[in-house]
């Protein structure tokens, strides 16, 4: 039998994704952008990798109002998040070479929002056979790339974001 090592999961396990602070809000201001998973953020808008990805280069993309309310966002700041959406899909196709990607914004706990008072997309790139048992039968998903090995090979693409 093999072993699977995945220890980055035990954070999550025990402490599931309640941060004390909204990482929406806060990641972009660290003094290193590296450490708080940011690819970039403009005016607006903050783009991540997530934390605990479903999937290699599994992105975040948020307002940095902190807003739960699609309609309550300025029409500005609706634009340019979803001009970054576009620019990151773009990015992702050609960095990552997915064979397809899961779009998604999940609007309240019960709809699977893990932070349910800051909007955001997930963007999830996927592969042909990227999914097996291992999620089902061992709660365990097998990511074949380090977290900071997809930050490394994104940040450069995420550097002029909306110029």
């Amino acid at each position: 039998m093999k072993q699977l090592w995945a220890p980055w999961r035990m954070t999550y396990i025990q402490e599931g994704t309640q941060e004390q602070e909204c990482i929406f809000c806060t990641k972009y201001r660290v003094g290193d952008l590296r450490d708080g998973l940011v690819l970039t953020h403009t005016r607006h808008t903050v783009v991540m990798l997530n934390k605990y990805p479903y999937n290699n280069g599994h992105l975040l993309l948020a307002p940095k109002r902190h807003e739960n309310a699609l309609a309550n966002l300025p029409a500005e700041e609706f634009t340019e998040l979803n001009e970054a959406l576009r620019q990151s899909i773009e990015i992702v196709r050609r960095v990552v070479n997915p064979t397809g990607i899961n779009l998604g914004m999940n609007l309240g706990k019960c709809a699977g929002a893990g932070i349910e008072d800051h909007l955001h997309w997930h963007l999830v790139p996927r592969w042909d056979g990227d999914t097996n048992f291992m999620p089902v039968i061992a709660d365990t998903r097998v990511m074949p790339q380090h977290l900071l090995d997809s930050y490394d090979r994104l940040r450069p693409f995420f550097e002029n974001l909306l110029a």
